[in-house]
């Protein structure tokens, strides 16, 4: 087998809709709402940091789809589509047909603002995930560097991960009260960063904290989700000033200043 082999697993598309469970507020900046329905039967989350694509109701209230077509998906002309975010399923009860979503509430938006809101009965499209990318479980140690954005795929990861394994995490939140519990049957150590007022996408406690982070012996993966350019300047320090092999890192841009798509490297 070969050392430190990663693996790309593709699942078939399936557009569900569920209906809220229950919601509960985190932290000060975090809403869990669980989502339930029979329609979660076949549904495949093979990976910690996978994305399913969340469709919400339209600002009429209502829950418009599209339908695959010659260019891609096809939303109905005569009505307002769906607003679709891309989200982490934290967890997965397939026995209880039950979805954990976590949600950063960040004021207006249509992620946040239904999330905040959310309540038992209400329905929401679920896309995905269109695939899974399946890191090595063989590194030495892991460090895992986030935002709040990151913190639903890194609480996963440590829930995941494998005993015997060592695991550094650097999480960037809003304030003290956003710290969150983390557990895992791997040995690990979290150093919470806290803004305090900073914004999060000029913020550098990261990028400082990722410079103070020794060099372990042996081999280490580096996964990165934050701010898409602090993302990328993270990811470029680590391949130019650390000379770290571009196949150890995962940096991923969850979301940008500007507003646009999110991306990976």
């Amino acid at each position: 087998m070969t050392k430190h082999e990663h693996r790309m697993v593709r699942h078939q598309i399936a557009l569900r809709t569920l209906e809220v469970l229950n919601a509960k507020r985190m932290t000060p900046h975090m809403q869990r709402v669980t989502l339930k329905g029979d329609q979660l039967q076949g549904f495949i989350s093979a990976s910690p940091d996978d994305h399913v694509k969340l469709l919400f109701p339209n600002a009429d209230g209502e829950l418009v789809f599209p339908t695959p077509g010659p260019n891609g998906p096809e939303f109905p002309p005569d009505a307002a589509p769906s607003p679709m975010r891309d989200y982490t399923p934290r967890d997965y009860d397939a026995a209880r047909r039950e979805l954990i979503v976590d949600f950063v509430l960040h004021g207006e938006g249509p992620a946040s603002t239904w999330a905040e809101q959310a309540m038992p009965g209400q329905r929401i499209g679920v896309a995905g995930p269109r695939g899974s990318f399946v890191l090595a479980d063989d590194f030495d140690h892991y460090v895992l560097i986030g935002d709040e954005t990151a913190l639903p795929a890194i609480g996963r990861r440590l829930d995941e991960m494998h005993a015997g394994a060592h695991v550094v995490v650097l999480a960037e939140i809003p304030e003290h009260a956003d710290r969150q519990p983390l557990g895992s049957q791997a040995h690990f150590e979290v150093t919470w960063l806290e803004r305090n007022g900073i914004d999060a996408a000029s913020s550098d406690l990261l990028e400082t904290a990722l410079r103070e982070c020794p060099e372990f012996p042996g081999d280490t993966f580096y996964w990165i989700a934050a701010e898409s350019r602090r993302a990328r300047t993270m990811r470029n320090y680590l391949v130019e000033e650390r000379g770290v092999t571009k196949e150890w890192i995962r940096a991923t841009g969850y979301w940008k200043a500007d507003g646009g798509e999110d991306e990976e490297e």
